[in-house]
């Protein structure tokens, strides 16, 4: 009967700690883009090195260096301000957001306006700095943007800031939806649409070299159009948050010379909901030592994620698990 009792005790305390392994399991998504840009990739990147499953080995044993007993998810999804409403609304714990897209949506202004702000939106970190690609057909004669006047142009999909961004640009160059024949579609989708002869030029944002675009240049004649405020200054001294850009001779075949462009940042961000604890250790996750040869491994814009630009552009409140983190880390006072 003791051995009965010592063994109902084991499993009692087996059982137990199972229990409490599975209480301690959280999970945690982070929303992208579409699969052929660079949200997707760098989200995937990221969830991976956040991650460490219950049962994972330490990171000092050689195993995972995130957050103890979380899995972390990368979802493609329809961008920016998709991202963002659904972290509002509760279906997405995190997601990229370009730092224009994000600053209206907690200020409720921009093209949040008449929009209640997103009030708990908070950041994580400023990630890389996302290029205003203009895609063209070699064929089309497109060398400016003025030039897009009476062409097929696909702006990207509702719910990217993409099509946010491509319309301030159309502004700045003095068109309009009107002036243009405007599709809204993916990137690949897009790309698809101009190997077919059916697509003149489109826009994406995102860091460079983007999949589609690489893909779509390896096998049809196309030119990266430049983008600049010396063209159209009104774009810069009404939206602050542009820079300028230089997409580097190539990154896309075709296309041997550097080109100006403009950039804005990519941006992870949060719910205020979310604990400030688990935040703390993602955060902490994101820039250690393991996380960083993953990034400069892993894509090639991965190498420009570093902690010395985190808080590079940030326009909304940092959430206080990141706050604390950055403050340890001698970067905020």
């Amino acid at each position: 009967m003791k051995h009965v009792n010592i063994l109902a005790g084991a499993v009692l305390a087996l059982g137990l700690a199972a229990t409490a392994a599975a209480q301690q399991m959280a999970f945690f998504r982070i929303g992208t883009g579409g699969t052929a840009g660079t949200y997707y990739p760098i989200g995937g990147l990221l969830a991976n090195a956040i991650s460490s499953p219950p049962g994972s080995r330490s990171c000092e044993e050689g195993g995972a260096c995130g957050v103890p007993g979380l899995v972390a998810s990368a979802l493609s999804s329809n961008g920016s301000v998709a991202n963002i409403n659904a972290i509002a609304g509760g279906s997405l714990e995190s997601g990229f957001a370009q730092s224009d897209v994000a600053t209206w949506a907690y200020s409720g202004t921009g093209i949040w306006e008449g929009k209640p702000p997103v009030e708990k939106l908070r950041a994580i970190a400023d990630l890389y700095p996302e290029s205003i690609h203009l895609i063209a057909s070699a064929g089309s004669g497109i060398k400016s943007v003025a030039d897009l006047k009476g062409k097929r142009v696909s702006l990207d999909e509702p719910g990217s800031g993409t099509l946010v961004d491509a319309r301030l640009i159309l502004e700045g160059y003095g068109l309009s939806e009107s002036d243009i024949s405007a599709e809204f579609l993916k990137p690949d989708q897009a790309a698809d649409r101009m190997r077919d002869g059916a697509m003149d030029a489109f826009f994406f944002v995102g860091g460079y070299p983007a999949g589609a675009i690489a893909e779509l240049a390896s096998q049809h004649d196309v030119k990266l159009v430049p983008i600049s405020c010396d063209e159209a200054p009104i774009i810069c001294e009404k939206y602050t948050f542009f820079g300028g850009d230089t997409v580097p001779g190539g990154t896309y075949e075709g296309n041997p010379d550097d080109v100006k462009t403009l950039a804005v940042g990519a941006q992870w961000i949060t719910s205020a909901d979310q604990p400030e604890d688990l935040v703390y250790g993602i955060t902490k996750a994101l820039w250690n030592d393991n996380t960083r040869k993953q990034l400069d491994a892993g894509h090639a814009k991965g190498k420009a994620i570093v902690k010395e630009n985190a808080l590079k552009g940030v326009g909304i409140p940092l959430h206080p698990g990141a706050e604390r983190f950055y403050k340890e880390a001698g970067l905020l006072k």
